[in-house]
């Protein structure tokens, strides 16, 4: 999921930098100083070849490091803007993609998969609700509100995936296996947050996901793929019938995840549970660094 979709304080019907706007397409505005989304070719740029290739490699990677445990749009996202994407365009287009990562890492997952239908059907409906929530919010509040605590919630998730056998082992000497009540609650909070802002969503619910459940890490990382897949067809359904999508762009930037997506599994499986857990933490910490970054900037 993106790194950050940028939104203007505006309702429809309201205005920005005194400009009237009409129709919920024309809020994707970035600043006063540039013209409203008026138009879906007002902002796209002319995809090359050689373009089109960086953004199927791009995704091919992100799709494994994705897939595997990590945050696939570290990896993503500044190919996009590589490419000549603005940050808006380039935000929706790495969320649009990123849905083909749902059936590529299906596939790749199969045998971590097997026996956790019933897992699946008893939370999907809580993703749904909370992306859709997510997505809604983003609708109607004012840039910068929720952006304040992504850097925390990030951090907190990659402390929390490090410390996972030590906070697991504790949960089972004082009560047993909590995930029924910590899952719930969790995974509609993290849905939320993809639906909402995105990136580093699967460290947060693949940190929920062995904390509540106490799988081994590469069925806890099949679970949390096809969760997260649940949650971004959600809330990129409610993007793409809001803004318009460069579908120049996100189409090698979706053949790439699809295939990346299908590696994944295989490697989060051939490698050490421990190595991949502290990678994935690690780059999550290192996400909400660059956020922190970013914000003071």
């Amino acid at each position: 999921m993106p790194l950050r979709r940028i939104r203007p304080n505006v309702r429809r019907g309201g205005s920005v930098c005194g400009r009237r706007l009409t129709a919920v397409r024309d809020v994707a505005a970035i600043g006063c100083g540039e013209s409203a989304w008026r138009s879906p070719a007002d902002h796209y740029v002319g995809v090359t070849p050689a373009a089109e290739g960086l953004l199927a490699g791009a995704g091919i990677l992100a799709g494994i490091v994705g897939t595997a445990g990590g945050t696939a749009s570290l990896i993503s996202y500044p190919a996009l803007l590589a490419v000549g994407l603005p940050p808006l365009p380039a935000n929706i287009t790495n969320a649009v993609a990123f849905v083909a990562a749902w059936p590529g890492s299906a596939l790749g997952s199969r045998p971590e998969l097997r026996g956790q239908g019933r897992q699946l059907l008893r939370w999907a409906p809580l993703a749904v609700a909370g992306s859709a929530a997510g997505a809604g919010l983003l609708l109607v509040t004012p840039e910068g509100v929720f952006d304040q605590v992504v850097p925390f919630l990030l951090a907190t998730a990659a402390v929390v995936l490090l410390l996972q056998p030590k906070i697991s082992a504790w949960l089972d000497r004082r009560q047993g296996r909590s995930g029924r009540f910590v899952l719930p609650g969790g995974l509609i909070a993290a849905a939320a947050y993809d639906g909402y802002w995105g990136a580093g969503a699967g460290v947060m619910i693949l940190a929920l996901l062995m904390i509540a459940t106490g799988q081994p890490l590469p069925r806890s990382n099949a679970l949390k793929n096809m969760l997260l897949g649940i949650a971004d067809v959600t809330c990129c359904t409610l993007f793409i019938l809001y803004w318009p999508i460069d579908w120049a762009a996100t189409v090698p930037l979706a053949a790439g995840f699809l295939i990346g997506s299908a590696i994944g599994p295989t490697l989060a499986r051939r490698l050490p549970p421990r190595a991949v857990r502290i990678i994935a933490a690690l780059a999550g910490l290192g996400l909400a660094i660059r956020l922190w970054a970013w914000q003071w900037s």
